[in-house]
């Protein structure tokens, strides 16, 4: 799979992509990922990519021709993408869209910076895509973000495989806790269940704790799941009661 960014700010990406699973997916050549400096397709002797704004105000806005003109380089280069503009006026990203995204050959990231991109830009692009509401500098860390959510699901890209599917988010839930030596640190100990070795007795534990992490700090996401008996089962004995801690009030039953 093929990711490349258009961005102002090339050097952002630098250590990012040159540390951890990226690096070595790009080493093993899993992926690609291709950064293109928009300064390279500036106006004039100057490399210009911004202007003023029509209509007055603050700040400087990114002109639509370096941007156009990026893009229309890499499909001719490298074949057809889906071109997606980072903006907080975007779909919100999520783990359903980095799996609907990972089935794309080539991915094009515009990185907006400053006030932002001229509106015509949206022309160019299949779909804008947001990761959050909050003020960013510009579409960089969002583009990065982005990335490394898709390309962990690559196959070949994390070495156990089991542990993506196990990822918080991957199924709509919160992860269950994780623990590792020392046994005990300073009181704190590691359940008994997990040293036990019986597999299914862990599976249901990890399974309970994960419905109750999610019940306690994002119990949205328990409104909108489809629970198995067993996972009813589970939460209505993990959270001491479905009933008494107000689980009816999310729209699900006892078990």
């Amino acid at each position: 799979m093929e990711f490349h960014v258009a961005t102002l700010f090339p050097e952002m990406f630098d250590s990012p992509l040159k540390a951890s699973l990226l690096k070595k997916a790009q080493e093993k050549g899993i992926l690609r990922i291709i950064v293109h400096n928009l300064r390279d397709y500036g106006l004039g002797r100057h490399k210009v990519a911004d202007d003023y704004s029509y209509g007055g105000g603050g700040g400087m806005v990114m002109r639509i021709e370096p941007i156009a003109e990026a893009i229309e380089a890499v499909q001719t280069q490298e074949g057809r993408g889906r071109v997606i503009l980072m903006s907080p006026q975007g779909r919100l990203f999520h783990q359903d869209m980095a799996k609907e995204l990972v089935r794309e050959e080539r991915l094009i990231l515009i990185c907006g910076h400053y006030e932002g991109v001229d509106e015509r830009v949206t022309s160019f692009a299949d779909e804008e895509i947001s990761i959050g509401d909050y003020v960013l500098t510009g579409g960089e860390l969002p583009a990065l973000v982005v990335i490394d959510a898709v390309a962990r699901l690559i196959p070949g890209v994390v070495g156990c495989s089991g542990s993506v599917e196990e990822d918080s988010f991957y199924h709509p839930f919160l992860d269950y806790p994780h623990y590792t030596r020392p046994y005990e640190f300073r009181g704190l100990k590691v359940p008994e269940i997990l040293l036990s070795g019986n597999h299914e007795a862990i599976r249901r534990w990890r399974r309970k704790e994960a419905l109750r992490r999610t019940y306690q700090r994002r119990p949205e996401l328990i409104r909108v799941s489809a629970l198995s008996r067993e996972d009813r089962a589970l939460l209505d004995e993990g959270i001491g009661g479905v009933r008494d801690m107000g689980l009816n009030g999310l729209g699900i039953e006892a078990g």
